[in-house]
């Protein structure tokens, strides 16, 4: 059974934050709001929690992973980026983009795209996702969530609750947060490739 965090979408209570922290670096996978709209997270070295997106949205090993990142500094350790891709990509966060880029050795093999050792890197402009990445002091792993068969992601709390409670083991909720998931940008040939429009204005990238 999933647990459920009521958290405050402008002033995030600390110690609830510590707690959906604590989760995720024991192994929790959860739910969680972003400027985009809901997403899966878990620790970046957790198989297991990365076996279970796998299985709820029913992907195979081309899917890109997203570490979703507290800041430019922290995204910098897991790409890399040359200076043109950096101004664009600095220029552009935080907000409702992901990037596709050439992952360094920090990122695990696994969560790399199997033949062009790439990965998905975004920062989201959302108070409590940003407080819960302060906290935890690393990315964290992630999927839109975005059920099979199903051609918009999930929006709300309590909704995400009844319908995974049985695969998940928290639910962050605090309230409304996006509808559309990111604008996927995939520098990784140089230019920049717009791979799916989204809550992003696209139009600097095209």
């Amino acid at each position: 059974m999933a647990k459920y965090y009521d958290v405050h979408p402008d002033n995030p209570q600390a110690r609830t934050i510590g707690q959906i922290a604590d989760s995720i670096r024991a192994d929790a996978l959860v739910a969680y709001p972003t400027d985009s709209c809901y997403a899966l997270g878990c620790r970046i070295g957790s198989r297991d929690g990365i076996d279970r997106i796998r299985t709820i949205r029913k992907l195979d090993d081309r899917h890109h992973f997203t570490l979703v990142c507290q800041d430019f500094a922290q995204l910098g350790q897991f790409v890399r980026i040359d200076n043109d891709v950096f101004r664009a990509i600095k220029a552009s966060t935080p907000g409702s983009y992901t990037f596709i880029l050439p992952a360094t050795k920090e990122v695990p093999r696994v969560l790399q795209h199997p033949k062009k050792k790439t990965v998905g890197v975004r920062i989201p402009d959302h108070v409590v996702t940003q407080a819960l990445l302060a906290e935890l002091g690393e990315p964290l792993l992630s999927s839109t969530l975005l059920l099979p068969g199903e051609e918009e992601p999930m929006t709300q709390g309590w909704e995400i609750k009844d319908l995974l409670d049985h695969v998940l083991d928290g639910v962050v909720d605090s309230g409304d947060c996006g509808t559309e998931p990111t604008t996927v940008v995939d520098f990784s040939g140089g230019e920049a490739e717009i791979v799916r429009h989204g809550a992003g204005d696209p139009s600097r990238f095209e």
